[in-house]
């Protein structure tokens, strides 16, 4: 096992595995991907709805949780990051959705140059092969293969139809294209029944290619630093020591979590915390692990008539080991469902009233699933037919932070997202749960719906509504931000528009934690875009 590289990227996943793809392939050097888990060549991988075991597997997902506050109810919200090749694309939710055009125009304006709209849009298109056509927002010859579910069901559409009558939304639009605004089924990363994983269409091309070495199970505990430039990266490999040197760069694709977590503990970071926890300080640089931001979802369940067929009832006895063979023969199967299966994105003004003007986009993200999960469980099915009915407030205020507690692996950190913390954000909360209602008293499912299940109509004041999503609101997995990208003027942000970190040299970090606001959207569409547009920059240089 050589360690001497030119290029070492340090995990797997989203951007990760597409930055080493591309460097490899362009041949600017040999490149090693150093990953803290192991091989995804798994069945509940492949298997879309695998999604629903592998959440909690600590073999393959960190194990991170937020601190308790009064405003998630006092509980640790769990916050499981990928930890196995081809990091979190390996186990999430499976949906793709890049986000708006003004979410990245925001970008530009905080004075990143290149990162607007029409400077993403191509690495956008050349990471995808969207199943419908090639055009001018949606590529046609990229690794990731899109496209919508191979069937629909009848619930989904009673969803489609209802936001649609109540909001006058396009129904079926690209919402990856020219607008967002609409309902439909969600575009999914899975093709022929299979789940789409950035290290298995990325990496697994470059076998043949002998500049690329992708050492797993090896887990970087920090960068070793010569005169302001970053020469290697100690790791534990196998319970050992070791030490990859890096001739040319090091590239920080570990995650919001780790990625932060990585530069404090090589002495990056807030010196003054640094210093309290006796680590000692490489480069002040206060922004590493600030701005830390996530979406905070909330779901309500609707029970519906006795007989009628909700996943709930698919999933169970005879007619579940039918779907499991059915998909084993390249079949339509519910195991190829993702967890969110239909979207409404919708605007809080048209619907709840106030002074809307042509310039308001959505603000929400409404998720449906034609079954229903057990209050305080991750993803275990009702025994009863009920559809779910989700949301989130696509750009939240409240921001957080990440920071380690020692110089010591093994201790965890402290992840506070803050969650529901500005007022803005426990308003729209409580708008989200009132629109929702609206949705499901629509005419589309008044032959089928027999009673809100969770958590009912009992509930009608504002205090209340709110309540119940502080109490069982969670993440919407989309964590970025610790990493900030900004001008130097900048005090929080960590990179400059190339994506180095400031102050140093031989460094970069190239991952969602880059991103100076969360996007209006799921995240692992726009973390591949990074990971993109990163090697394009590094090969250019």
């Amino acid at each position: 096992m050589s360690k001497d590289f030119d290029y070492i990227v340090i995990g797997s996943g989203a951007a990760g595995s597409v930055v080493a793809s591309r460097l490899a392939q362009a041949k600017v050097g040999s490149v090693c991907v150093l990953e803290a888990g192991g091989s995804n060549r798994k069945l509940l991988v492949d298997i879309p709805a695998g999604f629903v075991r592998n959440l909690q597997n600590p073999k393959m997902m960190w194990q991170f949780g937020s601190e308790p506050t009064e405003q998630t109810g006092d509980r640790s919200v769990y916050l499981p990051q990928g930890k196995i090749l081809g990091g979190s694309t390996s186990i999430n939710g499976l949906v793709y959705n890049r986000g708006q055009a003004q979410d990245f125009d925001h970008w530009g304006s905080l004075g990143n140059v290149g990162w607007s709209y029409l400077d993403v849009l191509p690495y956008f298109r050349k990471s995808e092969s969207y199943e419908r056509s090639e055009s001018q927002y949606r590529g046609g010859s990229g690794p990731i293969r899109v496209g919508g579910p191979e069937q629909t069901h009848p619930l989904c559409d009673s969803f489609i139809d209802a936001v649609a009558d109540l909001s006058g939304v396009p129904k079926h639009n690209d919402y990856n294209a020219a607008s967002q605004t609409g309902t439909g089924y969600y575009q999914r990363f899975i093709h022929k029944g299979k789940r789409e994983n950035v290290a298995g269409r990325y990496l697994d091309t470059l076998k043949a290619q002998n500049n690329v070495q992708v050492i797993a199970n090896t887990l970087a505990t920090k960068l070793n630093f010569a005169n302001g430039r970053a020469v290697s990266v100690q790791c534990i490999h196998e319970g050992q020591s070791v030490k990859f040197a890096a001739n040319k760069e090091v590239l920080v694709c570990a995650g919001t979590i780790n990625s932060a977590t990585l530069l404090q503990r090589s002495g990056i970071g807030d010196g003054q915390h640094l210093q309290s926890i006796e680590t000692p300080v490489v480069h002040h640089l206060p922004g590493v692990g600030e701005n830390f931001q996530d979406h905070f979802f909330a779901r309500m369940a609707f029970r519906l008539n006795d007989g009628v067929d909700s996943l709930n009832m698919q999933a169970k006895g005879w007619r579940l080991g039918r779907e499991i063979m059915r998909w084993a023969v390249g079949r339509p199967s519910i195991l190829a469902w993702s967890p969110s299966v239909a979207y409404a994105f919708l605007n809080s003004k048209v619907l709840l009233g106030g002074d809307v003007s042509p310039a308001d986009r959505p603000d929400f993200q409404f998720v449906f699933s034609h079954g229903s999960y057990r209050p305080g469980r991750i993803y275990e099915l009702d025994s009863f037919p009920a559809v779910t009915c989700g949301f989130t407030q696509q750009r939240p205020i409240s921001r957080g932070t990440v920071k380690i507690t020692s110089p010591n692996i093994d201790d965890k950190p402290t992840v506070q997202p803050n969650y529901l913390q500005a007022d803005e954000d426990k308003r729209m909360a409580i708008a989200g749960v009132k629109i929702a209602r609206q949705i499901m008293q629509r005419e589309a499912f008044s032959s089928v719906l027999r009673e809100e299940q969770f958590p009912g109509t009992q509930l009608q004041t504002d205090d209340e509504i709110l309540k119940f999503v502080q109490d069982t609101g969670n993440t919407g997995y989309h964590l970025v931000g610790t990493c900030k990208m900004g001008p130097a003027r900048d005090a929080l942000a960590v990179v400059d528009a190339d994506l180095c970190v400031h102050g140093l040299h031989g460094v970069r970090v190239i991952d969602a934690s880059v991103m100076p606001t969360v996007t209006s959207s799921n995240t692992c569409a726009a973390t591949i875009m990074i990971g993109e547009k990163a090697a394009d920059m590094i090969i250019n240089d």
